[in-house]
């Protein structure tokens, strides 16, 4: 037993990589559920949203690249999902460059899932430069910071825009946001000045950095990586995602957060026992 445990210690760190790659592929072809709570700021996003009425319309500022898109494209369908299904009308812009012609794609396929028309009932404005300014301008008139909409149309001309000067003329402004600029922007530059009823959906580092946004009401809601996503997920398609005509409907946080889990749960009984292990035999010589 005291020679298994020394040789525990000094085993071939190829089969700690072999676990790890098991503890990843497992949950992948056989889904694992692991239970997990519901933050009770993901779900002041569900529950605004769930007020809303159908013909409202929203403003979604999407500020975000591939590389944050494991954990903020789960939210993004997931709030598509749910918007759609309330029959709510959906803006889009983007202050980041790589963002529209990587989420305009998921916007159409969502949309085309509800049966939505686009310009009608949903539009995508593209991408604007000018970090702080350009919010200022998006705030203070939409229509001329996007004279034009991705497709060059002329923005003011198209029904979802009529009566839509102004980001405190939509019904609420989501911010999926991986970083500058993104929601800190907003909240600082706008959010206080027009009043906006505001929520965030973040990555995972950025997400404590809003916390004090959310606490003092300048967010209604926030929504931090992976988890975040996966809680929203849950109560969204709970809800609404058996629909078989829902086809872009799937819980892709979800999953990813169980592979993590798995992951996580596998270190954690790596390092349980190497301390046994370790307390076992630190008073023994291997012979």
């Amino acid at each position: 037993m005291i020679r298994q445990l020394i040789r525990f210690q000094n085993m071939d760190r190829r089969w700690i990589f072999l676990g790890m790659a098991l503890a990843i592929v497992i949950p992948l072809l056989a889904p694992i559920s692991f239970p997990f709570k519901i933050d009770e700021r993901v779900e002041s996003i569900y529950d605004r949203i769930e007020s809303l009425e159908a013909g409202d319309t929203v403003f979604i500022s999407a500020d975000f690249d591939p590389a944050s898109r494991p954990e903020l494209e789960p939210f993004y369908r997931a709030n598509l999902h749910h918007f759609f299904v309330k029959d709510v009308n959906v803006v889009m812009a983007s202050l980041w460059p790589f963002a529209p012609p990587m989420v305009n794609p998921w916007l159409e396929e969502i949309a085309a899932d509800h049966g939505k028309v686009d310009g009608e009932h949903f539009v995508f404005l593209g991408f604007k430069d000018g970090k702080e300014l350009a919010i200022k301008l998006i705030a203070d008139d939409v229509i001329k910071a996007f004279p034009k909409d991705l497709k060059e149309r002329e923005t003011a001309k198209l029904p979802i825009m009529e009566g839509k000067k102004q980001l405190q003329d939509f019904a609420l402004m989501m911010s999926v946001s991986a970083g500058f600029p993104g929601t800190r922007e907003y909240v600082l530059q706008v959010q206080g000045q027009y009043n906006l009823d505001m929520a965030s959906a973040t990555t995972a580092v950025s997400a404590p950095d809003y916390v004090p946004y959310y606490k003092s009401n300048q967010l209604f809601g926030l929504s931090g990586g992976m988890p975040g996503s996966a809680q929203y997920e849950k109560l969204v398609y709970d809800k609404y995602g058996t629909d078989p005509g829902l086809v872009n409907a799937r819980p892709i946080a979800t999953q990813a957060l169980n592979v993590l889990n798995m992951g996580h749960l596998f270190i954690v009984l790596l390092i349980l026992m190497g301390n046994i292990a370790f307390f076992l035999t630190r008073n023994i010589e291997e012979a």
